[in-house]
């Protein structure tokens, strides 16, 4: 019953409850409650189930527009063409809701015991198992598809989930006297609270079976292991953080409607090349300090999927490289997800110099020095100290030296360097 436009008017909310158009809101609660009773889903043989679950669903539409009186002062005025998606009417009430206010528990799951009044309700489905998934920068880039073999719980088939034997009948838990859920006490703070929580006993079903009737093939559990083979495909140009999402995947848990899902956040592994900023890479340049001033033309890295990436520089004639200078590759990045397109590469020129006593010949240091621009302007002065210095000083030691500081005496008394 969506409220749509066609045929809402024709809709008599107050015949489906079976009460006149001036009843009293406690006669459409009274009429609303034995109209659930006598078409609830799970009271009905299965063979009329369905027609119960849509009667079911018709008594709680209709005792939401009429219980509330404005929209039955809407409804009496225009029909039910005044309910539109727009006013929130489009699927109904939330059923779970209108069954805890009369007591009659959540889920579709029957009356009484767990997720009655003022207990914890069943939740409609178990709960997602979320969990993170390391994944390299190769297979992000290429995309990649994962088989492997998951263990999960699931109704158990000889007893349908309840744990015991066929004809067996349970009996009222002792701990928690049927309800599913115990109160206990918490300290928050300096306060004591009361909290709902579900029955240890009875795992919240509010009853237990004697260990002659429960269940040969789950022990009682409800539940059993079941292996089975699960496949993820990790798709090209995917970012950290990302969700993959095997629906239904999860633990079948007995009172849920159905089963949560598997959720993998991708993590992205630190790579020793490359590193990943949205669909652009970078990647340190090494060169030579020849190549640096004369050129190059080779293979200068690796890229994720096997292939050499090949420079030719300079593109004109006399262009150096220096140091922290960045060359950018375009279309040489990650791939971007459902597109042909990549981002870009940007190489970060390191230039490497020769080691310690490379220039051994003096003859062949004079010509290069030849060969290479000459010093700056010398700088005049009136003094000049020639000083020595370490060839081997760290930056981290910046700021750190040994000095003096100023401390103030007592009153009246001098300030004095203090020597640390």
């Amino acid at each position: 019953m969506n409220g749509n436009t066609d045929n809402t008017e024709q809709i008599d909310l107050y015949g489906i409850l079976g009460v006149e158009k001036g009843a009293s809101k406690a006669e459409i609660k009274k009429a609303f409650h034995k109209a659930a009773l006598a078409n609830h889903p799970d009271k009905v043989p299965e063979a009329e189930r369905e027609s119960a679950e849509i009667k079911f669903k018709a008594a709680s539409q209709a005792y939401e527009i009429l219980y509330d009186d404005e929209k039955r002062q809407l409804y009496d005025t225009h029909g039910m063409a005044a309910f539109d998606g727009s006013r929130g009417m489009g699927n109904g009430p939330d059923l779970d809701d209108i069954l805890n206010m009369f007591g009659m528990g959540g889920g579709m799951a029957g009356f009484g015991g767990p997720g009655g009044p003022g207990g914890p309700r069943r939740p409609r489905r178990s709960p997602n198992e979320e969990q993170k998934y390391e994944v390299s920068l190769e297979d992000l880039y290429k995309g990649k598809t994962v088989k492997f073999s998951s263990t999960k719980n699931v109704i158990c088939s000889k007893c349908k989930g309840t744990g015991g034997k066929e004809d067996a009948k349970p009996k009222e838990c002792a701990t928690c006297k049927g309800q599913g859920f115990r109160q206990v006490l918490r300290q928050v703070g300096p306060m004591l609270t009361q909290e709902m929580q579900e029955c240890s006993a009875c795992g919240g079903a509010g009853s237990v079976y004697n260990p002659k009737d429960k269940c040969k093939k789950c022990k009682g559990k409800k539940t059993t292991e079941e292996k089975k083979q699960l496949e993820i495909y990790i798709p090209r140009g995917a970012r950290e953080g990302e969700k993959i999402v095997l629906e239904g995947e999860a633990d079948q848990i007995p009172g849920t409607s159905e089963p949560g899902d598997i959720i993998f956040h991708l993590a992205e592994l630190p790579h020793e090349v490359f590193q990943r900023a949205g669909q652009d890479l970078s990647a340190k340049l090494d060169i030579t300090l020849a190549e640096a001033l004369l050129g190059f033309n080779r293979v200068v890295l690796e890229h994720l999927d096997g292939r050499g990436i090949q420079l030719k520089h300079p593109k004109e004639p006399g262009k150096i490289l220096r140091p922290g200078e960045v060359l950018k590759v375009k279309g040489e990045g990650m791939p971007h997800k459902k597109s042909d397109a990549k981002g870009d590469l940007f190489l970060i020129v390191d230039v490497e110099f020769p080691e310690d006593g490379f220039f051994s010949d003096p003859q062949a240091a004079e010509q290069l020095q030849k060969l290479l621009p000459g010093p700056p302007p010398p700088i005049m002065t009136e003094v000049a100290d020639e000083v020595q210095y370490d060839e081997d000083a760290d930056i981290e030691e910046f700021g750190h030296g040994e000095g003096g500081e100023w401390v103030d005496e007592d009153e009246g008394g001098q300030a004095q360097c203090a020597t640390q």
